[in-house]
């Protein structure tokens, strides 16, 4: 595994063409031809040179961004087998459902708005000169039921930091997935040289903060009366695992 480096590209036809796949998280291979204003040779061209300095992947014509997350993993559970996997465009639906899921019952401010950003961009990853973001889901017989995600900000001062979320659905806690999936990130993380993965959650939300300190995570400051939730301020609590 590698960090997502930012892309550089040698022309404005390079360019055009990634940032049209990378806005749709996968492309027919057939639209994206359509769509770039080049003839058909050049496009060939261009996709072989993205696709050999990694940038892009195919697969029976389909096109997407290439990012090294890692492998899939299986574990038994009295309910079933459980996956852990690098979360796919296929998973989009489910993936905001399962945030959604898990917000409606908890206060999780920044999960939320990690949902509204997926919904605005209508893909699971990005990765573009602003920024990286990576997801990993759990998934019992296809269905998503957790997730953890990584913001990566391709900003200097900010590179070898990340925010980190993790969610579980209510109906399947208890069996450490939360767990699973928290501990998938941050070893993606240290293995992709971050130093800090922090998080902010609101001080009424106990189970998120009790899990995150039972792994290992401290309180690096509060803001006060920062959330309006249900017509109360509310304190918000900056949490942080360092590396």
């Amino acid at each position: 595994m590698r960090a997502p480096e930012r892309p550089t590209f040698d022309s404005e036809v390079n360019k055009e063409i990634y940032q049209y796949i990378e806005r749709h998280g996968t492309a027919a291979r057939h639209r994206v031809r359509d769509a770039a204003s080049v003839s058909p040779a050049e496009f060939e061209e261009t996709l072989e040179e993205l696709k050999t300095k990694g940038y892009l992947e195919e697969d029976g014509g389909t096109l997407r961004i290439a990012l090294d997350v890692g492998s899939i993993e299986e574990y038994a559970t009295d309910e079933g087998t459980v996956t852990i996997r690098p979360a796919r465009h296929a998973d989009f639906e489910g993936l905001v459902e399962t945030i959604r899921d898990v917000t409606s019952t908890e206060s999780y401010v920044v999960a939320e708005t990690v949902a509204e950003q997926l919904l605005y961009d209508d893909s699971v990853s990005r990765h573009n000169t602003v920024e990286s973001r990576v997801f990993f889901v759990a998934t019992v017989d296809g269905s998503v039921i957790g997730w953890t995600h990584l913001d990566l900000p391709h900003v200097e001062k900010l590179q070898d930091t990340a925010q980190l979320t993790v969610g579980v659905r209510p109906d399947y806690r208890g069996r450490g997935i939360g767990g699973t999936l928290l501990t998938r990130g941050l070893e993606w993380a240290e293995a992709n040289g971050y130093r800090k993965v922090y998080n902010s959650v609101p001080a009424i939300n106990d189970v998120a903060l009790s899990f995150l300190e039972a792994h290992g995570w401290n309180t690096e400051g509060i803001r006060k009366n920062h959330y309006t939730i249900d017509g109360d301020h509310v304190d918000e609590v900056l949490m942080a695992y360092r590396i």
